[in-house]
């Protein structure tokens, strides 16, 4: 594919006010200049999301499956996985706090389910979040192009190709070219569809897909190939992103940016609430575990940011995860857990070690009763054509931003301070300079690769050539 429709594809991923260079390079949107009176409306505040004070299981309004002759771990034989993510899903949802009910069908799921409320993608932007995951490893670590918009090479292993090794029936679709050909993310993959007749905009994305992407779901969901044996299907919905569009007898909530954003989230709530009616109507739904999680999420105007992507701030990498599992007790896990462990927790699920590279720690015990363990988190924003290297590493209440190769750092108490305003480097130097230590350390873990097309790489020079 020529460059430049690789940036137009990568362009319309990001929903970015951005452009093409002949040499098919994005340019970085600027901020849109909208009042910051818009990034809250009176309707729908901003919410921080505080860990509940009781990690006792919520009472379930939707009964969880039950459970199939286990292992010893009390997973079942049998299991199957489905995952849904959501695009640009941030973590301030109504089983989290938020005062708006706009997903009455995830809320009544995650009352069934354990619940994540310090959940990090991987990433800012979906290439390198869903690249990450995919892997089960960070984004830095992986052969790539150089540009922003992110192409994998079937070189890099991914977590798919050991389950259909293994005999797993590997299913996915998705609503967005990007995902038809260079995303890279066909491999491992017995199934691999696009929603048929998306527009392509190389500014925007105006498509509304819902709909169709329930459709191809239950079809692939409904042959006999696909579920008869043991299955990983992944779906990622996608009208949350970018453009929000208005839908029939949805809202209106109000005119500000997040109030179209909840419409959004409204309407892809209604769609997913069908898929699962049909997974639980299916014989084999109950012995299949759902995940729900998201790529990143979406700002409206905190820190001056629009959209997504360029930055590791919370409203960008925060995001839900949501699993409901035959023989799992509903209930709400406070400790910061990492997109990375995504990869991990499913391969055990079908009783499949991880690759020794991979990063993550499969969540699997604690799903099952195990106390959760204190452990830190790391993200990643690879330097691409359209910004310098960033890291966030979050360690307790605690967050830390590295910025350009570390060449500067922000600091923050991010239960204290959740919309990340007061910069704590200098306030409280002993504790800033015990998490720089801890996030060197487990920065350290993550082997840099140069990737192609590094030609015009933001900040690079002879010390940082990658």
């Amino acid at each position: 594919m020529p460059s430049a429709l690789r940036c137009t594809a990568f362009l319309a991923l990001l929903g970015a006010s951005a452009a093409c260079t002949q040499n098919g390079e994005s340019q970085p949107p600027k901020p849109a200049a909208t009042p910051a009176a818009e990034a809250t409306s009176a309707a729908a505040p901003v919410v921080s999301i505080a860990p509940a004070a009781s990690a006792a299981p919520a009472a379930p309004t939707a009964e969880a499956p039950k459970a199939a002759p286990a292992d010893a771990t009390g997973l079942p034989k049998d299991l199957n996985v489905l995952v849904v993510t959501v695009d640009s899903l941030r973590a301030d949802m109504p089983w989290l706090g938020y005062p708006r009910d706009i997903a009455p069908v995830l809320t009544k799921f995650a009352k069934s389910a354990v619940s994540y409320s310090r959940f990090y993608a991987i990433s800012s932007y979906t290439a390198m979040s869903l690249g990450g995951f995919l892997a089960g490893r960070y984004p830095s670590e992986l052969e790539r192009s150089g540009y922003f918009f992110g192409n994998y090479p079937d070189s890099v292993l991914m977590f798919p190709e050991l389950l259909q090794k293994a005999g797993v029936r590997t299913l996915t679709a998705h609503a967005h070219f990007y995902f038809d050909q260079k995303a890279g993310f066909r491999q491992g993959f017995d199934v691999y569809e696009i929603i048929p007749g998306l527009s392509v905009d190389n500014t925007t994305d105006k498509n509304v897909t819902s709909p169709q992407h329930f459709d191809l779901a239950k079809k692939i969901l409904s042959e006999k190939a696909n579920t008869g044996g043991r299955f990983f299907a992944w779906f990622h919905f996608l009208d949350p992103h970018d453009q929000y569009m208005p839908h029939d007898g949805i809202g209106p909530y109000g005119k500000s940016t997040r109030d179209k954003y909840d419409a959004e989230v409204t309407f892809t709530d209604q769609h997913l609430g069908k898929l699962f009616e049909f997974v639980d109507s299916q014989e084999w739904g109950k012995r299949t575990a759902i995940l729900i999680s998201s790529d990143h999420g979406d700002a409206f105007g905190e820190h001056g940011m629009y959209r997504h992507g360029f930055e590791l701030w919370d409203v960008l990498t925060h995001v839900p995860l949501i699993i409901r599992a035959p023989g799992v007790v509903p209930r709400q896990i406070d400790e910061p857990r990492s997109g990375v462990d995504l990869a991990p927790t499913i391969l055990e699920m079908f009783g499949q070690p991880k690759d020794p590279a991979m990063q993550g720690t499969s969540l699997v015990p604690e799903l099952y009763g195990k106390d959760p363990e204190k452990r830190d988190v790391i993200m990643d924003l690879p330097r691409t054509s359209d910004n310098d290297r960033r890291r966030a590493f979050v360690r307790g209440d605690y967050k830390l931003i590295a910025e350009g190769d570390d060449a500067g750092y922000r600091f923050f108490n991010v239960k204290d301070d959740p919309a990340e305003k007061v910069d704590l480097k200098k306030k409280n130097a002993d504790e800033f300079e015990k998490i720089k230590a801890a996030y060197k350390e487990k920065s350290g873990t993550i082997k840099d690769v140069c990737p192609k097309m590094r030609e015009k790489l933001k900040g690079k020079n002879k010390k940082k050539p990658c």
